[in-house]
Parts: structure tokens; sequence; C-alpha cells
């Protein structure tokens, strides 16, 4: 099964390192992140899940609930967040799915066979309130993620969805924006964009971030 951006996420019940999970049910109308690991005890991963873990403030401010999976069982999750804790000097506080039998990772094609016929890839989605697919980013074993990455794309779709608006290249939380092409509206524009704006192009019209 291949997912594509804007297909609803697959809902799954599985068990975790904090009990039975029913994904749609445990998002609610949160933003969502799940991102998979090849297997507990793995150097890399070891110090993602640190990082999210000390990034958890950053994602509940952006109503973002994230979770974790692994091919290992639910025994071994609690074994490897002892050693995250101990290693990373933190504490995790969010759930690590335990998909032994591989039913979510078959779901959310994490298994690649070119890859390991066994293990999952390091894969990761961000799912929207409406549970939709907005971003999905696949990384080799050998490279850490970039979580200063992940949330820069939760904050430039969260502005685009309350603001009509895109953001450039390299563009940062504060940084200014663009208007989306499709509004032309000369009211509309004014009554959104009171600061007004550059119009470099008719299609590249550059305006201050609406919400700073």
């Amino acid at each position: 099964m291949t997912l594509r951006l804007g297909d609803i996420a697959p809902d799954f019940e599985q068990q975790s390192s904090e009990g039975p999970i029913h994904f749609h049910q445990w998002l609610g109308d949160s933003w969502g992140v799940l991102y998979s690991h090849p297997a507990d005890f793995t150097p890399v991963c070891t110090t993602e899940l640190g990082m999210t873990a000390r990034l958890g403030d950053e994602f509940r401010k952006r109503n973002v609930k994230v979770i974790a999976l692994s091919v290992d069982p639910v025994e071994q999750h609690h074994k490897w967040i002892a050693d995250i804790n101990e290693t990373q000097k933190t504490t995790v506080n969010f759930p690590i799915l335990a998909d032994a039998d591989r039913k979510v990772a078959n779901l959310y094609d994490m298994l690649h066979p070119n890859a390991s016929a066994t293990a999952t890839v390091r894969s990761v989605f961000v799912i929207d309130p409406n549970k939709k697919i907005r971003l999905t980013l696949t990384y080799p074993a050998s490279t850490g993620r970039n979580f200063d990455e992940i949330l820069r794309v939760i904050d430039s779709m969260q502005l685009t969805d309350s603001h009509s608006v895109a953001t450039p290249v390299n563009w940062k939380d504060g940084d200014d924006v663009v208007i989306v092409p499709s509004l032309q509206d000369p009211e509309v524009l004014k009554a959104k964009f009171p600061k007004g704006w550059e119009p470099v192009r008719p299609y590249l019209r550059i305006t201050p971030q609406p919400n700073k």
C-alpha cells in the first residue's frame, strides 16, 4: 500500500509501551507525528527518541502528539526506554508501538525489502486533525532525523491552514511569507494582510508573517 499526501492515515489498534492504542481515537483533534525505528537498542534511534522527549513542550504547544514504532515487543520497549532515559538525560513520555506482527509497518509501507526484509525503514508521517497525511519522509538507517525540520514543516502547514500563505525556501517561524496565488480578490487581500505586501511579480507577493 503506497500512501500519498492527502490520503487518510490508516487507523489501527496495536499494543504500545503505554498500553493499547486505537490510533485515530488516540489522535483525537490533535496533529500527529508517527515515526518508525528499525529495532530497539539502535544507536541513532536512541538519540532521536531522547530528542523527541526533550522537545515535548514544543510539540504540545503546536497541538502535536508523537508516537514511535519499533517491531520489538512491549517488554523490550520498556528496557529500551530506561536506557534512553539514562543515556539521553531525559524522560520518554510518549508511546512506542510494539509492532511485532508488523501490522502497522505494512499499513504504512515501512518494510522495504531492498533495505531489510524484516526491519522497518526510518519513516516519518505528519498527520493533521482531519487524519490526512500531510508530510512523509524516509531516512537511511545511518542518518538521524532533523527534528528542527519536522517542527519547521509543522509550523509552515499550520500557518498555511490558518492564513492563506505559503512559506518560501529556508523559511523559519517569524520570517516573511508569500500569499498563495489563488487569493486574488483585492478586498479579501486587504482584510487578510493589513500589513501590506510586496508584489515582486503578480504570482510572487511577499508579506510579513500574519500571526506575528
